[in-house]
Formats: structure tokens, sequence, C-alpha cells
């Protein structure tokens, strides 16, 4: 950090910058002083190997200085120029540095000078050569420097910038030397000293000087994981924040679990919970019993059973003469609960409402008056739920599905399900209901552990990993395009012995761009050709939700054989006698996507069949369908997913509302950010509130970063 408004200072401040080089730095987003320093090198070069010309091997790269003994420039047969210049450093040796279509390039050099060339060698006719070396003039500080040397000096580490087009690296470095010269006095540090002096890091400006002009690579090194570990603890640091928040200040209702009611609900499953669900169940049940709020995350492999803990939860809430909501991000998975909830509870008392954006508005307005009388106990939704107009009598729990494709922001809204939106109640009532409900968030998409000590980082962490007995594995395959025949005959098959299935289609439509199968495309030519004895279903996320409700419950009810659909099917959809899945174009799907989409099929007694059709062009989708093939491990897929795509990548949405990393790496800077975090919750922990004079910076970073994101603004 600077003071204040300094990193905010623009570009065209600094010394004799023109308007095209401010043109051309603005194409990098660089307008600010703040943005030039930041802008981190992506690599370095070493240029510390300095050899003999006679000591040179081809390989890695290599420095060698001489003396230029001869300039040269000719055109070639096929039309391209060649610049060439031949060093000297013994009167024996030769090296040529030799440039293509660069005719001005000859003028740069002049015979008896001193230069560096740095670069890989490589051995023809009868000496050594290298393409387009890296040059520093040696014996002539006031001369120019060439092809990014920079000026004058020695050969060391050289980093390599992102640039644009017609802007050279020795401008850009030359812009850095100013910057850092002219603000770098002025950084201050957000880092507290215990920590600095814990690890060792350089000051601010020290580090910005390494990463920028390193004297080793080591020491660039140090400089950047210094940046790395402080952008990691001002994240962490808010999450402890907001985790300490919630569990001091808040205050929850009391919510017991008696063995009467744990017995009446265990009644209403038609199957014993496993191993990993009781303890889900033991832990979240500990947490409601509290007087402070939940946050949990309930993170659950594909097919282990969240949804029956999620009841579990539910029904204490209900039992306990709370009302307990429990949201999804789409209608289709909202009804699947609706569903679920409606078979386990058809001879139940429990008041039950589904709030979606598809019921009328009279539905609509006796659903929500019913809601705030307290006469409905449970209501399942989709953000319908977080609607102003939405009002509880007495919410006691909120359960959030596949809380990722909601993002961090909505989660921090979520909170005021249980205090804007609670109905005010009479002061002198002793049950008048806390301001906080507690909060369940629940995924079926595996989540890799540094991604979950980011987004999910201020929430306590449940895990079921063990499948009900008796789930029957899905055997995968993928076929060769020439194989559809025999797949579509196995499908003809299974269906024809009463069972069902989906073919999974990238695009809704055609696309004029892309070479893929859309679903409506399929949906016709399946009809009209190899299941035109079938009842065939088309489903895709541009159906109003009616549509796509009535399509769901045919196919739950087996009026449709085949479902033809994009991936809104990927979560939550429960059709036990579905047991074979087509997916076209898996190189298009991520491995988290493919997993959830083969996690549809053998949710029944009946072992699943999934035939990838794919025809990957990279061997990153090569590697991606061949982990999907190799395990159904979803915890052990989500990593490998993170490392193919990126952690931003990996829910496809960057960062899911904490705002892009500038420096870490989730992946390579594990680390790192195990590190902040423990830091970070012992540093809350000790100072609840950062008053201390040391933490003053820290806390003012924390509340610029993140304090609007996790609703932060009260300990400023």
């Amino acid at each position: 950090m600077t003071e204040p408004n300094l990193l905010q200072t623009p570009l065209e401040t600094l010394p004799n910058i023109s308007a095209t080089r401010l043109e051309l730095l603005g194409r990098l987003g660089l307008r600010s002083i703040g943005d030039l320093l930041f802008h981190f090198p992506r690599s370095y070069e070493d240029l510390n190997d300095v050899r003999s010309i006679a000591a040179l091997s081809t390989g890695g790269i290599q420095t060698v200085q001489g003396e230029v003994v001869e300039i040269e420039g000719r055109s070639l047969s096929d039309g391209r120029q060649i610049v060439s210049v031949i060093l000297s450093d013994d009167g024996k040796n030769y090296l040529e540095g030799v440039w293509f279509n660069q005719p001005f390039a000859a003028k740069r050099f002049r015979y008896g000078q001193r230069l560096s060339f740095s670069g890989k060698p490589k051995w023809f006719r009868d000496h050594w050569q290298m393409n387009n070396p890296r040059v520093q003039i040696l014996d002539s500080p006031s001369s120019l420097p060439q092809r990014g040397g920079v000026q004058g000096g020695s050969p060391g580490i050289v980093p390599i910038y992102p640039l644009t087009e017609d802007l050279r690296p020795e401008h850009l470095r030359s812009l850095l030397r100013q910057a850092i010269d002219r603000y770098a006095s002025h950084l201050v540090e957000v880092l507290p000293s215990s920590l600095r002096q814990k690890y060792d890091w350089p000051t601010c400006a020290q580090a910005l000087r390494d990463v920028h002009f390193p004297p080793t690579l080591s020491a660039a090194a140090r400089g950047r994981r210094r940046f790395i570990y402080e952008e990691f603890l001002i994240l962490q640091t808010a999450l402890a924040l907001r985790r300490r928040e919630m569990r001091e200040e808040g205050r929850a209702p009391v919510l017991t679990t008696t063995p009467a009611i744990d017995a009446r609900i265990r009644r209403l499953f038609p199957f014993s919970l496993t191993a990993d669900q009781d303890r889900a169940v033991a832990e979240i049940c500990r947490d409601l019993a509290a007087d402070k709020p939940m946050q949990r995350l309930l993170q659950a492999d594909v097919g282990a059973g969240k949804t029956a803990v999620a009841v579990y939860a539910l029904l204490t809430t209900v039992a306990n003469k709370y009302q307990a909501a429990l949201m999804a991000p789409t209608e289709v998975l909202a009804r699947q609960h609706a569903h679920t909830l409606d078979r386990y509870l058809a001879h139940s008392r429990v008041r039950r409402l589904l709030l979606t954006g598809a019921l009328t508005p009279a539905q609509r307005r006796d659903g929500l008056a019913a809601l705030a009388a307290g006469d409905i106990d449970l209501v399942v939704g989709t953000q319908a739920l977080v609607q102003e107009e939405v009002r509880f009598a007495r919410l006691g729990l909120v359960i959030i599905d596949e809380q990722h494709k909601f993002g961090v922001h909505q989660r921090a809204r979520f909170r005021r399900l249980g205090g804007a939106g609670v109905s005010p109640v009479p002061a002198h009532r002793s049950d008048a209901c806390p301001t906080e409900p507690h909060y369940l968030v629940m995924t079926a998409t595996p989540i890799p552990r540094t991604v979950a000590l980011t987004v999910f980082g201020d929430l306590d962490v449940s895990i079921i990993r063990q499948l009900p007995p008796g789930r029957q594995p899905v055997a995968a395959r993928w076929e060769p395009a020439n194989q559809r025949e025999r797949v579509y005959a196995r499908l003809r098959e299974g269906l024809a012995q009463g069972r069902q299935a989906y073919v999974v289609c990238p695009l809704v439509e055609e696309s004029a761009a892309l070479d893929v199968k859309a679903a409506t495309q399929m949906y016709a030519e399946l009809c009209a050709g190899p299941f035109r004895d079938f009842r065939v279903g088309l489903l895709h996320g541009r159906q109003d939700e009616k549509t796509k409700a009535t399509i769901m419950d045919r196919f739950r009810k087996h009026e449709l054989d085949l479902l033809v659909c994009t991936s809104v099917i990927e979560v939550g959809v429960d059709v036990p006698n579905a047991t074979l899945l087509v997916i076209e174009h898996a190189e298009r799907f991520g491995l988290s996507q493919l997993h959830q989409l083969r996690g549809r099929v053998s949710r029944g007694p009946s072992a699943g069949q999934c035939f990838l059709f794919a025809e990957p062009s990279s061997e990153e989708a090569r590697r991606r369908l061949r982990a999907f093939l190799r395990t159904t491990d979803g915890f052990a897929l989500a990593e490998e997913d993170m490392k193919l795509r990126g952690a931003g990548e990996f829910f496809g949405a960057r960062q899911h509302g904490l705002g892009e990393l500038r420096f870490g790496n989730l992946i390579t800077d594990a680390d790192l950010l195990r590190a902040a975090r423990k830091d970070a919750f012992e540093l809350v922990a000790g100072d609840p509130g950062l008053r201390r004079p040391e933490h003053t910076l820290l806390r003012a970073a924390v509340l610029e970063r993140y304090g609007k994101t996790l609703d932060l603004a009260e300990i400023g």
C-alpha cells in the first residue's frame, strides 16, 4: 500500500512520457502508478551463465561477451532479409548473432563495439550461432539498448513482462525505474511487523525492487512471494473477521435434537444413513443446539446423500417450531427438492411451500402472506426467496444448495433473511426469534481444498464421501464416432427393458461458429430416426419454467423414455430409473461437469452406463477425459480439474465474487495460502477488531477490498 490515493496517481505525471506510450500502456490496463508498479513479470531470463565462446553448448540460455568483428546484411533466395553480427572473445572463436527481416538492426552496431549476446546457441556449419539474441552494450552506457537489453552494466536477471505490440521492454523498464525511484519511499506496510519478522519478508519497497530489478532469481521469487502472502493474508483476515462476527455477535435460536425427534425423522427415510451422513448430522445438530448461528459447508460427492442430511436439518428446525428455508439456484433443482420432501413428508403435518418465479401473482401473494404469518413451516425456492417482500415469522434455518452457483455476494445477503426479512416480534414474547437464522450451505460439486479455504473460508466443513450401500458404479466409455449406431442400439435395448436415458448436448441451438451438435438439432434427429419408436423429450435452459417443470415431471413419471437436454440436469436431478447417459462433445465440458452428469445415472439399484462422444483438439482436453474415465472419486477429479483449468475457472466464474487474485495462484502457492490463513485467524483471535496500532493498515486494506463483499462494514 501507499499513502492515500498515491497509487491512483495517473501515469502522465511521470516525466517525458509520450501520449503514444500512454496509449500503449493503456492497452495493458496500465493507467496509474499502482497499475505500473504491480505489473509483475511473467517470468525471468537468467543471463548469469557467462561463458567463453569455446565453452558454449547446446541447451539453455547462455551469455557471451565479445567484440564485434563483422557486420553483414544480405537477402536470402526466399526473399527474407538477414542481418548477421559476429563476435569474438579471443580472435579464434566466433559467435554469430542473426536477425531475420530486421534490416535496420545493422545500423545499431559498429565494428570494435563490446557487446554481450544472450540466447540459446546452436552449432551452424563451422561456428556457433544465436537467433535474435538479447543484446547488452558493455562499452558505451550512453548507447541505445538493443532488443530489450538493460542499458550498460553486465548480464544478469532480465524480467519478461506481458507486453503489447510496439511497446518495447526497455521502455517499460525505464518507466518502472522512474516510478520506483519516485514512489518507493512512500510505500507503507500492510503486513504487521510481527509477521514480517516471522518470515523475514523484505519491506514492500524492497520487494518491488527485487521483483522488477532482481539481483538474483531467488530475490525475485522472494519479493513476489511476499506480495502473494500479503494478498492471501488480507483475504483470510476478512474471512476470519466475518467468521468471528457471526459466531461472537450473532444470536440464533437454540434448536435441540431429542431422541424422540431423531427417531421421528429417521422413520421417514426408507434407508439407514451411512456413517459419513451420521457424522455430518451430528456436526450439524451440535451447531443447531448452540445460540450462535451455524455457519457450515456440507460438501458431498455425487450421489453420497447430502439431501437426506439437509432434510434432517430442516425437520429438526421444524420440530423446534421454527421455519426453515431451502434455496436452490434453478427452478429445476428447487422442484426436485420439493418433490423429494413431498415423498418423505407425504403423511406428515409439515406445512410446505414451493416459492419460484413460476407462481401466478395470486399464488405468490397468498404464499408470502402464509409465510409471514407463520402458517408455513418449510419453504423451498430459488432466488425468489431473497426478494424484499419475503418475510418470515420465525426463521430458524437457511440451507443454500449448490452455493457456488450463487457467489459470495449473494451469501452475504442471505443472512438478512433472518434479520431485515423477519417480521417484528413483540418484545414481551418469550419465544421472540433471534435476528440470525442458522446457515448450512451445501454442494455436490467437490471443491479443491485451496478453493474451499478462499470461497468458503469462513465456514466449518462437513464432508460426505461414502456412497449409500447398494449404489452401483457407473461404467463410462469413450466411444469413437463410428460406434454411434452401436451405442444407440444399446440405448434402445435398455429403453425396451423399461429403463430411461439422457442425451446431453453442450449447446441449446446450432452455432455457426462451432461445429457442435445442439440439443434442438439432436432432438429432431433422434425423434425422426433411431428413437422414433420411443417417447423423447427436450429440456434446456431457454425454456420457460413451466415448460421445464412439465417436462421433468413427465420424465420422472416415466411418461418419457429419453430426455435430450443440456447441462441443465447437471445437479440435483434424481430419477432412479434413468440408467443410461450419452454425452455429446464431452470435450466441451469440465471435469466437474462430467462427474456431475455421470451422477445422474445409477441412482437406483441398477448399474448405470455412460457413453462419451468426443473429438478433443487439445492435449488438455484429452487429459481431462482420461482423468474422468480413470476414477469416480469426485474429490480427486476436482483437484485435477483445477490443475487443468485453473482455480479461477473452476466453477465457471472468476473467483466466485471474491475478486480475481492479482498475485497468488491457489495451486502453486497453496503453502502460502495455508500459512496466511493460520496467521490471519490467530491475529483476529488476539485482536478481534484489529484495533491495535500495528494492525491499522491491515484493517484498512481488508475493508477496502472485502468490506462490501463480505458485509464487513460494521468492523470499520
